[in-house]
């Protein structure tokens, strides 16, 4: 199947297009219009430093619905101990950096290339981008960043440095956009991490027309706020 260069114009080819790796388009520039218009389509970048930029739509896609989070009960202790501060939107340029330099199994360097870091830094400073923050005794342990349109929730990328960190990081945010009636979070791939938390594969049609019914809701802009009585592990 051929793979689709873009014109300077901000289009994006059917995802439906898309190889069987989910890999649809190349070229194109990550400005905040054209990242706002790939995730509306149900696509996003994807690439290393020294290729051109990659635009992708798998198939199937890896997707949490709120309502099925499932929150592991020595998780749930440790919300409920309070070991670690949560805050959204405090620390985003932190959160991305230190999610493009965590070391990964079988991952050979990063994806989020500085070219990938400052357009995600545009969308946060226009309120798409958030990221949710650990912290221990004043240090960032761990984080979780990603773009929200209508009433869905994209994840980008997450990293830890104790135990758990990101996992707290992972339940706030999921019991955050439930309280706020959102209807999905995007995990684009499987991961085995997500799994735990209740994330599923759907074919990528009922992905698309799940996720234009999200965009119908308006977008919670930010900068986001805790809400109380929540990330306790109390749901």
């Amino acid at each position: 199947m051929p793979v689709y260069a873009l014109p300077d114009e901000i289009l994006f080819p059917d995802p439906e297009l898309a190889d069987p790796s989910g890999l649809l388009a190349l070229g194109g520039d990550l400005s905040p219009r054209r990242l706002l218009t790939a995730y509306a389509n149900g696509i996003f970048p994807w690439y290393s430093e020294g290729q051109p930029i990659l635009w992708h739509s798998p198939d199937p896609r890896f997707v949490l619905f709120p309502a099925e989070l499932r929150l592991p009960r020595s998780l749930r202790q440790t919300l409920r101990k309070g070991r670690y501060q949560l805050s959204f939107d405090q620390e985003f340029a932190a959160v991305i950096r230190r999610c493009a330099e965590k070391e990964r199994p079988h991952q050979n360097g990063t994806w989020i290339t500085e070219e990938m870091i400052e357009g995600y830094l545009q969308l946060h400073q226009l309120g798409y981008a958030h990221s949710v923050e650990s912290w221990l005794e004043g240090q960032l342990v761990g984080g979780i960043y990603g773009v929200s349109l209508g009433s869905i929730f994209f994840g980008e990328s997450m990293f830890a440095d104790q135990a758990d960190a990101s996992k707290v990081a992972f339940a706030t945010l999921a019991e955050h956009v439930m309280r706020w009636g959102f209807t999905l979070i995007d995990s684009q791939v499987h991961t085995e991490h997500l799994e735990r938390f209740g994330a599923r594969e759907i074919p990528r049609k009922d992905y698309l027309e799940l996720l234009q019914r999200a965009l119908e809701a308006p977008t919670r802009r930010g900068p986001w706020q805790l809400e109380p009585n929540l990330s306790k592990g109390a749901s």
